[in-house]
């Protein structure tokens, strides 16, 4: 990376580099609540810290582990394993923590590095390179040694010029976040009304009990009866047909795709785990529903474009009495992991859930859900799109800022402009 900027030793300008330890007892000695986190490989990121899998120590454990206690912007850094080199900064919602053997904590002396910048520095395409390469020469696995990292080379412009950096990648990272968390909103607002209307019957229990459904306009309110009848499925809504799962959609397999014969383009393609790049042609017509058949169960995946689903997946051929939001909710209900047909590799075969049996709602009621929440959900394609233009102007500015490669009062001015077009 070249720069007009001096450079300095990472060791030389840091309070503190050091790595955790693994709780006596191991995961057994992991609480489901606690006084004090353990953070862990998984729980960093490049795009930011992730409280999934976060787990929980006792006081007494956290007091031996207390010279690798967390302080709020502190950068923390995969050392081990496949995660390595992956740095976020510890964030203060997440205190009191302590890290384990695979974290280090670097506590630059902020007199000399703003911890956001070296943050971003640690995440440039150049330092990452540096990093994977390091850690990838040892004999077993991947690591980053104590002498590693304060060998490390950061460039060193003013304190001024460091935060102001910073503040215009964190301008981007935060609208990023704040699309992100929007698009989570959306999401559980589409999934808790297929819930309360679906499976709860929350409109019929209210019409029931003599009251207006809540959260809908008249036609819709009429759409649902006011009384219950017996069904081998227990209580349902009045009217209501009982039928089985293939009567509201059909699966089908997924289409063999060779690596070797992918061409980039318009058509996201789907796999089992989800989304796995593009290609110039499409195999279905969106909107669509896909599931993993092989390898990865369990997850869903709604797409409002066309798209090739690849041939670990099940996609939804047919929709008979179903739509596609309605689909898409339907089928992150069930537990695909219980009808595994497989052994060393896990495999849905369709047959074992098309007879699954289920209530039918009417066709009407089936609409009216599929307006709301499609609605809902081009608004989460619309964000996505917003996402994505923002994290390739980021991932464009961040090695050109960090080097001094680009003017930075330029590109105050347009990332303010785009930032401005994007609310």
């Amino acid at each position: 990376m070249s720069s007009e900027w001096n450079w300095i030793r990472l060791g030389d300008c840091c309070e503190k580099i050091g790595s955790g330890a693994t709780p006596k007892g191991g995961k057994d000695a992991y609480l489901e609540v606690g006084p004090y986190r353990l953070i862990r490989s998984q729980n960093i990121y490049n795009d930011g810290f992730s409280p999934s899998g976060l787990v929980f120590i006792s006081d007494e454990q956290a007091q031996k582990l207390d010279g690798v206690a967390v302080q709020q912007d502190d950068v923390l850094l995969n050392i081990t394993g496949d995660s390595v080199a992956r740095v976020c900064l510890a964030l203060a919602q997440y205190l009191p923590a302590r890290v384990n053997q695979h974290v280090a904590i670097i506590r630059p002396s902020s007199k000399i590095l703003d911890s956001r910048f070296l943050r971003y520095f640690l995440a440039s395409p150049y330092q990452q390179d540096l990093m994977l390469g390091l850690a990838g020469a040892g004999a077993t696995r991947n690591a980053l040694t104590k002498g590693m990292i304060e060998d490390f080379k950061v460039p060193y412009p003013s304190l001024a010029t460091q935060s102001a950096i910073s503040d215009v990648l964190s301008a981007l990272d935060d609208r990023i976040t704040l699309l992100r968390d929007t698009n989570a909103t959306l999401e559980a607002i589409a999934q808790a009304l297929f819930k309360s209307w679906f499976v709860d019957f929350d409109p019929v229990r209210a019409k029931v009990e003599g009251l207006d459904p809540e959260g809908m306009d008249a036609a819709t309110a009429a759409l649902f009866p006011n009384s219950f009848e017996e069904s081998n499925l227990g209580l349902v809504p009045k009217g209501w047909l009982i039928g089985e799962l293939q009567d509201l959609l059909v699966l089908q397999r997924g289409f063999d795709l060779p690596a070797s014969e992918r061409i980039a383009g318009d058509y996201p393609l789907i796999a089992a785990s989800g989304p796995s790049g593009t290609h110039h042609i499409a195999m279905a017509k969106g909107p669509g529903v896909v599931t993993g058949r092989s390898g990865v169960l369990g997850k869903v995946f709604l797409t409002l474009e066309d798209y090739w689903p690849l041939n670990t997946t099940l996609w939804v051929k047919k929709f008979n009495r179903a739509t596609p939001c309605y689909a898409y909710e339907l089928l992150k209900l069930l537990d695909f992991s219980s009808f595994n047909a497989g052994s060393a590799v896990p495999t849905l075969n369709r047959n074992h859930i098309h007879g699954l049996k289920y209530v039918l709602p009417p066709l009407e009621l089936v609409q009216a859900y599929e307006d709301i929440a499609r609605a809902i959900h081009l608004r989460v394609l619309e964000n996505n799109r917003q996402v994505q233009t923002l994290t390739q102007l980021r991932d464009t500015l961040l090695p050109r800022l960090i080097s001094g490669q680009l003017r930075l009062s330029e590109t105050e001015v347009s990332v303010e402009n785009m930032l401005s077009e994007a609310v």
